[in-house]
């Protein structure tokens, strides 16, 4: 081999190897010091008014009527999503006919600080009956409904618990 061939061959292991370095320190601090939160309460409200000026019309009627004919929710409709378990004990999310995204990732719904979380691993959505959905996005611990796993979109009555690794969620009117 030419002193060349070999030059460009110690430089390109040395350059992989610097990589290998580089990615292992990364995986290191993200295991120490997590995912970074932040503080979401300030731009919600003009983040929603962003994406309802984007919105067709026909679709930001719907939003602002609730998602629903007529904007009337069904009687004993579930009004409001309660974390009943885990680290968020307490919090409470309206229910206005929007998406919920449940899991690790900062941009969700509902942040889970939990171990057992995927980032993304769960939607509660509304169906067009106004009957509330939870579905299973892939997640590696799984979506437990009743202490069912959930391997299908699943209706979810009312006061049924929603588990999450340490989480439990549940509807509530």
């Amino acid at each position: 081999m030419s002193e060349l061939t070999l030059t460009v061959m110690r430089l390109g292991f040395l350059a992989v190897l610097w990589l290998f370095v580089i990615v292992a320190v990364q995986v290191i601090r993200s295991d120490l010091f997590g995912t970074r939160v932040t503080q979401r309460g300030s731009r919600r409200g003009s983040d929603r008014a962003q994406r309802q000026q984007a919105s067709p019309p026909q679709q930001r009627q719907q939003q602002q009527s609730g998602g629903r004919g007529g904007g009337r929710q069904r009687r004993g409709a579930p009004t409001k999503l309660v974390v009943s378990e885990g680290t968020l004990t307490g919090t409470t999310v309206a229910l206005q006919g929007q998406t919920i995204s449940l899991g690790r990732a900062h941009d969700s719904t509902i942040v889970l600080d939990d171990d057992y979380a995927s980032s993304r691993h769960a939607r509660i959505y509304p169906d067009r009956d106004g009957q509330w959905i939870v579905e299973d996005l892939g997640s590696t611990n799984g979506t437990y409904l009743d202490r069912t796993r959930l391997t299908t979109p699943t209706p979810i009555p009312l006061g049924a618990p929603i588990r999450i690794g340490k989480t439990v969620i549940e509807l509530r009117k």
